[in-house]
């Protein structure tokens, strides 16, 4: 029992050394105040430290019998170091997991936004625009709405069915996709897309995916550096 009291007591004192020497250092105005990062990581990460070692020391001392050898006193401190490591790499991970689930989550951090490529096949007798005037496109997510872009030298006919081709980026990562668009003077129509929240690349097309109108899309995901 007396043992597990100076280890507390060396692990609160490891806290009050910790914070004490940040206090301090603040108070002196330790530090080059035109390179604040440079002093900061010195002050978190080398001298508050130590001084958190002295607070320990201290205060494991100040708990062991006056009579205790060396050894003794040693070894309680050391135990009391074991216990604030192990906190530091409990809060550590707690921190960690809380970073990464409260993260932006984007869909590609390390590069370019990844794509939505698409081609909308509109029913018989529907006019379509040549140019990109006139055509509005816009990706609708629960995280965000992104402007997409129409393609006028990918438009072609199939049959007697006019068909628009664009792209819009992919910046997060949800399954929950629409794609909306919009031609002038018509209703606009608005298309799920069935991608899975990583959306990985695919080559080809999927299949048409008809709505009500007679209206259909496919569309494929076109991550950065692939065709």
């Amino acid at each position: 029992m007396k043992s597990s009291l100076r280890i507390a007591a060396g692990v609160a004192g490891a806290v009050a050394g910790f914070i004490g020497t940040i206090g301090l250092l603040e108070l002196t105005g330790f530090g080059n105040r035109a390179d604040p990062i440079t002093t900061g990581l010195l002050a978190v990460f080398v001298i508050a430290p130590a001084g958190a070692i002295a607070g320990l020391v201290l205060a494991t001392k100040l708990t062991t019998h006056k009579d205790a050898n060396a050894g003794i006193l040693t070894r309680n401190s050391l135990k009391s170091l074991g216990v604030v490591a192990l906190l530091c790499v409990g809060a550590s991970a707690i921190y960690l997991a809380v970073a990464y689930m409260t993260a932006t989550p984007w869909l590609n951090r390390n590069g370019a936004t990844p794509l939505l490529v698409f081609e909308v096949r509109l029913p018989a007798g529907v006019m379509v625009p040549t140019s990109a005037q006139g055509i509005a496109i816009e990706l609708q997510t629960d995280l965000n709405t992104m402007p997409g872009e129409v393609t006028p030298a990918a438009f072609y006919r199939d049959g007697d069915q006019p068909v628009i081709a664009g792209e819009v980026e992919l910046a997060f990562q949800t399954s929950h996709r629409q794609l909306a668009v919009t031609i002038a003077g018509q209703p606009s129509r608005v298309y799920p897309i069935e991608l899975s929240a990583w959306a990985p690349h695919t080559p080809e097309f999927g299949t048409w995916q008809r709505l009500s109108d007679g209206s259909e899309i496919r569309y494929r995901a076109k991550w950065p550096g692939k065709t």
